[in-house]
């Protein structure tokens, strides 16, 4: 496990296409404390340069000349190397079918072009958190906890996995939609279910809904993390008696609050 103490101990490979926004963002880099070990232009140089250079936090803008940011991070977490290095995105896109692959993929952060100090600030305090999660939940036991993970994406899920192992958490189950969810509640006591919203054969609304009316585990805190934004599907969903929300990508301090919440309810 990593022992990260501030943003001085982060060491960054950025991927920037454009000689003026990689200047600002390296200044803007080196005001934070932070170690430049490489800035490149694309994202096959980018795979090169983390090879070479083993860097604990990659930036990259969205749009590359040989592939987009989304299609860096997709390449980063096939490779058992670099699953688990944190990524940053900077983009001025909003569309979500464009962003929703670099959420899938367990990304740190997302920034808004222009950003400044203090959204950097926020992003890097994600990063930082993500290489050093604590190891308890406010008391808990996590090595006693039995926890579900639902979702459609196997990124995410390694993802979810990785996080929970790292707090501690031994016993986990994994389940690739609502379905295959109810099966596994059927048949195996759980402390607590994390479930994506958009799944295959039944998404997590449905999950929730099963769960609170028709499962013997009633009550078993439900979590759920989603890049879903329709205000309405969440209201419905919070109706249905999900226990938390939480945006993706989220910051590892606050699922770790939010399960540490939900389980003590």
């Amino acid at each position: 496990m990593h022992a990260l103490l501030g943003f001085h101990d982060l060491q960054v490979v950025l991927v920037e296409p454009s000689r003026a926004q990689s200047s600002l963002i390296r200044r803007m880099l080196e005001q934070q404390g932070l170690s430049i070990l490489g800035v490149v232009e694309s994202g096959g140089e980018a795979l090169s340069a983390m090879e070479a250079l083993e860097p604990n936090l990659v930036i990259s803008s969205l749009y590359l000349p040989d592939m987009a940011g989304t299609e860096l991070v997709k390449q980063m977490r096939a490779r058992p190397a670099l699953e688990d290095v944190p990524f940053i995105l900077i983009s001025s896109e909003t569309r979500p079918q464009m962003l929703d692959p670099v959420r899938q993929a367990g990304a740190c952060s997302i920034l808004p072009k222009p950003f400044g100090q203090h959204q950097l600030q926020r992003a890097l305090i994600g990063a930082v958190d993500y290489l050093t999660p604590e190891v308890s939940f406010d008391g808990l036991e996590p090595e006693s906890l039995r926890v579900l993970l639902v979702d459609d994406s196997r990124t995410s899920l390694r993802h979810y996995r990785r996080m929970l192992v790292e707090l501690g958490v031994r016993q986990i189950w994994e389940a690739g939609n609502g379905v295959e969810a109810v099966a596994l509640l059927a048949e195996t006591m759980v402390d607590l279910v994390i479930t994506d919203y958009n799944m295959p054969e039944m998404d997590g609304h449905h999950l929730v809904e099963y769960i609170r009316r028709q499962s013997w585990q009633s009550s078993v805190p439900v979590l759920m993390v989603t890049s879903e934004h329709d205000q309405q599907r969440l209201a419905a969903v919070e109706r249905a008696g999900v226990s938390a929300i939480c945006d993706k990508p989220f910051e590892q301090a606050s699922i770790r609050r939010l399960v540490a919440e939900a389980l003590a309810d």
